[in-house]
């Protein structure tokens, strides 16, 4: 929920925690968010195989306990801007001493840092940031812990020491262009609810690292699949994006610059002993941290430089699948009794901060029976989002995943029959599919890719062979083909094989079109204005497709029994003629001569599904161009009446 400042008095709380700022995650393929604590212990061993370093027992106690401390009123970090910007080696000349072995990691951070740097940094500059990722084994194992540590105490003058790297560093820091505004992630095993009521403000005093991926939050060095954990969900404005600079190029590190003020916005437990809690990143009303240079960047501004992209912010009426369950939740004039009749079909639309360029959505109960969620692909960022249903019409608390580049669809399956929902996401721009598993908290194992044709747009699943699996359908729109991917045991899939269909083939369904009780597939083929019907033979394989003309730019089919002959027909909505497609089926797999319907400009998706309860089915159609929803009422003949349009 957004928090209604007007509602709550603000505290400024100041948290000086270990956990928070002192150590950097792991940021790793299928495990990216560390705790304080562990990764003290365990995070050598995942960077380049490096020894552990182990901490004795009651300092672990000591930084446990300090978890639940509280440390207000720290002064801002200012006077460090006026120190002269000068080489490493120099920056760091006051430090030689307090911090042991520093001055052959200040070389091996030169001697790493390519020449030239990325982003336009200096060497220096690089290396200022390569330096604070590097660890090492001894008294003091890295620069970082001990600067966070100086940061969040109290005189600033024990901060002075730092001031020239403070100066470097920074200045590094903000050339960097800042990411755009996105939910980045922290973690710790700990409950720290009872820290964080929401409308609290919240100062983050040291530099802190995040992860824009979710974990998969099953790897005891990390959050693990038990015991009492805390995960911070951060909506961030100014975040640094380190990775060219880092030591450690594998790793999706962002960094959070000192000062960084939050709200909480709500809280929230989606499994025993886990605890989610939502902050929302502002741009503080006082200096916290003065800018190294004059016209350093700290702050997003609009129209300059420091956004990379633009955000993303999609509406959940444009996404077709919502939409359409809003309708059948009687968004149409209600036909059960006058007594029930709605007579506000749709309520305003709601807006939810996803990734970039969003397109597509899914329903699904990922976490229970109760409660429906939705998971969007953001084809820019190669993610897709999960947001959480509260059972009222709306939605929270998003978590991010990697997954292929390009992600373009995505559907909700139960894949290897564990009665929990998995994704199944059709990725564009790498030729794969990708399969997460869920594991009915809300979170997935690692991903599966799976090779297929080229630039897939649409995934689908059913189980081709009879063999009580489901399998994998996906229509390659640059190749013009469809791959089957068969199932393995456990939710793996075997190679795909191959077949020829229409040019541009955009997506597809699967029936048993001619009563044979096998699986048989109909295309949606855009470019060359067919539908492709392919006709299964029971073992996963299918015969050479049958092609039906269909006006210009079909780009969405669906089927179903539209006159109640227990045969199944089909619909398709065409983008270049604003029309829907409907062809009745005769039941041994032909199909008659279309009759068109219109609809809103360039329609995008399509339902059948009886909206007036009159056991006719009718149709539902959302239209891209005029942002419409056309309502076409079934006679039960396989014929619709005209349209009824509501503008969403």
């Amino acid at each position: 929920m957004t928090t209604d400042h007007n509602q709550f008095e603000l505290h400024e709380t100041t948290f000086g925690d270990e956990f928070l700022n002192d150590q950097q995650p792991i940021l790793g393929k299928d495990m990216e968010i560390n705790t304080g604590l562990s990764k003290s212990l365990n995070r050598l061993e995942t960077r380049n195989n490096r020894g552990v370093e182990v901490i004795p027992n009651d300092l672990i106690l000591k930084q446990m306990n300090n978890i639940n401390d509280i440390t207000a009123n720290l002064g801002p970090i200012i006077e460090y801007a006026q120190e002269p910007l000068v080489s490493l080696t120099e920056a760091c000349a006051p430090l030689i001493t307090t911090i042991d072995n520093l001055s052959v990691y200040v070389q091996q951070a030169l001697k790493e840092t390519p020449n030239p740097p990325p982003d336009k940094l200096t060497i220096d500059e690089s290396a200022a940031i390569r330096l604070y990722t590097l660890e090492w084994e001894g008294k003091h194992h890295s620069l970082y812990s001990m600067l966070n540590h100086t940061l969040k105490k109290e005189p600033r003058e024990k901060l002075r020491p730092y001031f020239k790297y403070l100066k470097l560093f920074l200045t590094a820091l903000t050339k960097l262009p800042c990411v755009p505004s996105l939910v980045i992630w922290r973690g710790v095993t700990k409950d720290l609810s009872g820290q964080f009521p929401p409308g609290t403000s919240v100062i983050w005093w040291s530099f802190t690292s995040c992860t824009t991926s979710l974990p998969v939050l099953k790897n005891n060095m990390y959050l693990g699949d038990d015991g009492k954990r805390t995960l911070f969900s951060v909506e961030a404005i100014n975040s640094r994006d380190v990775r060219a600079h880092s030591h450690f190029v594998n790793e999706d590190e962002v960094l959070l610059l000192p000062g960084t003020q939050m709200i909480v916005q709500s809280q929230f437990s989606p499994a025993p002993d886990l605890y989610i809690i939502h902050l929302k990143q502002i741009e503080p009303e006082e200096v916290l941290l003065e800018p190294p240079f004059p016209g350093a960047c700290l702050y997003p501004k609009i129209g300059r430089a420091c956004y990379r992209k633009k955000r993303f912010i999609i509406p959940v009426c444009l996404l077709t699948i919502i939409i359409i369950v809003a309708t059948v939740l009687g968004a149409v004039i209600g036909h059960k009794s006058p007594k029930t009749i709605c007579q506000r079909p749709f309520e305003q639309s709601k807006k939810y901060s996803v990734g970039s360029d969003p397109s597509y959505a899914a329903l699904g109960h990922f976490r229970n029976d109760r409660e429906i969620d939705v998971a969007v692909t953001n084809r820019d960022v190669n993610t897709v989002t999960i947001l959480f249903g509260n059972g009222q019409g709306a939605f929270k608390y998003p978590w991010l995943y990697d997954v292929g580049r390009g992600p373009i669809s995505v559907l909700s399956y139960d894949l290897n029959n564990d009665k929990k929902m998995d994704l199944l996401i059709a990725n564009q721009y790498n030729n794969t599919v990708s399969v997460l598993l869920g594991h009915g908290n809300a979170s997935f194992q690692a991903i599966q890719n799976y090779d297929v044709g080229r630039q897939p747009m649409y995934a689908i699943s059913a189980d081709f062979n009879n063999d009580g699996k489901l399998d994998i359908a996906v229509v390659n729109s640059n190749d013009s083909t469809v791959s089957i991917l068969l199932a393995n045991a456990n939710g793996a899939f075997q190679t795909s094989m191959n077949y020829a269909v229409g040019q541009t083939p955009s997506s597809l369904v699967s029936a048993d079109f001619d009563n044979d009780h096998k699986f048989d597939l109909a295309v949606a083929n855009f470019d060359d204005n067919t539908i492709s019907l392919l006709k299964g033979n029971g073992d996963g394989s299918f015969r050479t497709q049958i092609k039906y003309a269909v006006p210009p730019g079909p780009y969405s089919i669906i089927s179903s029994d539209f006159n109640s002959d227990n045969k199944m027909d089909l619909a398709v909505v065409n983008q270049k003629d604003n029309t829907v497609s409907v062809l009745l089926g005769n039941g041994a797999g032909d199909f008659q001569t279309p009759t068109n319907y219109s609809v809103g400009q360039m329609p995008w998706s399509l339902i059948s599904t009886e909206l007036d309860n009159d056991n006719k089915l009718d149709l539902a159609v959302v239209s891209y161009a005029d942002s419409s929803l056309s309502v076409l009422h079934g006679n039960g003949d396989g014929t619709f009446q005209p349209r009824k349009t509501y503008i969403v």
